[in-house]
């Protein structure tokens, strides 16, 4: 099964006290998938707490157990249709979200997020590894 971690989990991971079920998690994990909008929204997180440690860790991280996903027209196209659909239907869903969901559809991840209801009704497995350990739809 192949991953794609949302920002939060990098989030937790790079914790100075890490949650320890996130963190076994990762440690059995030997390669990984990120959107390229969780990459934008950990530079933000770290550029606004000017947090160079844990910026170096992430760029190493990165490099040696990443691969960064692009948004694709594939994956635009996708992201348009669902945000169009949840909001005829009166449900407000993030554009970066919606991205991020659309991304785990096109390449077939698995999204593991703290957030799942971020990503309900998206048709894709979630895993929040704070909670269980196998993914669910």
């Amino acid at each position: 099964m192949n991953f794609l971690c949302d920002t939060n989990i990098i989030s937790e991971v790079m914790k100075k006290l890490p949650n320890q079920a996130v963190k076994n998690w990762m440690k059995d994990r030997e390669f990984l998938y990120l959107s390229v909008i969780t990459v934008e929204e950990i530079y933000c997180g770290l550029a606004h707490k000017d947090a160079r440690r844990q910026k170096e860790w992430f760029e190493k991280f990165v490099e040696f157990r990443c691969e960064v996903l692009p948004i694709t027209t594939a994956v635009a196209s996708r992201c348009g249709v669902m945000r169009g659909e949840f909001r005829r239907q009166g449900i407000i869903r993030t554009q970066a979200d919606v991205l991020i969901a659309s991304t785990a559809y096109e390449y077939g991840l698995t999204i593991v997020t703290r957030n799942t209801d971020d990503f309900k009704g998206c048709n894709i497995q979630m895993l929040n590894p704070f909670i269980e350990s196998t993914p669910n739809v």
